[in-house]
């Protein structure tokens, strides 16, 4: 009888790799989203009505998340829980996926105006991705402070008209324009429709 509970407490020692790393895989999940989103852990906090706290504890493994908790912060991130436990955990991919019904939605810049990522985090990835749409007589930009760096705009729907160093320009569809970031700009919306404009920032350290 000894031995056969010697043998069932091995078992269970050995059947723990199987599910510790997905429980281990979850808060770095969650870290990673947070940051992507541009969230602090306050921001998130509010979000998923989770205390910072236990965020910041999940985050760095301290705590296993309830699937109450996990739940919310699924919702909060914009993923279905399978996105937190599903996959290889511990083996980072080497594209970034982003499906098109699964894009997070940053924090607004300015009313009227809606951001959802296309891209990958920051902290792999010095390009950035955005769908912008911008409701009519909608605009922003103007006290976004000037940085080293690049953005190519291409309109998908509607008119955009954006201001850079002085220079006016109207875009339609499928048009396209680049410009460096250390000067102010301004986008904005002249037009009587939605204006949905994809955006490519390229970071320079």
């Amino acid at each position: 009888m000894a031995r056969s509970a010697a043998t069932g407490a091995s078992d269970g020692a050995s059947a723990a790799p199987e599910w510790e790393p997905i429980v281990g895989a979850i808060g770095p999940k969650v870290r990673e989203l947070r940051q992507q989103l541009g969230l602090s852990l306050q921001q998130l906090a509010g979000r998923a009505g989770v205390s910072a706290a236990a965020i910041h504890k999940v985050e760095r493994n301290d705590m296993v998340p309830t699937i109450t908790t996990l739940l919310k912060l699924a919702a909060a991130l914009g993923r279905p829980i399978g996105h937190f436990v599903d996959g290889q955990p511990g083996q980072q991919q080497v594209a970034a996926h982003t499906p098109a019904g699964e894009r997070p939605m940053l924090s607004p810049p300015a009313a009227g105006v809606e951001l959802a990522a296309i891209g990958g985090t920051p902290e792999r990835f010095r390009t950035a991705g955005e769908v912008a749409t911008l409701a009519p007589g909608a605009e922003f930009g103007a006290d976004v402070a000037p940085r080293h760096g690049e953005e190519l705009l291409l309109v998908l729907d509607g008119t955009l008209a954006v201001e850079i160093a002085g220079e006016r320009y109207t875009l339609g569809q499928g048009d396209a324009l680049q410009y460096p970031t250390d000067h102010r700009y301004r986008w904005s919306n002249p037009g009587r429709g939605p204006a949905r404009v994809v955006r490519y920032s390229l970071r320079v350290p």
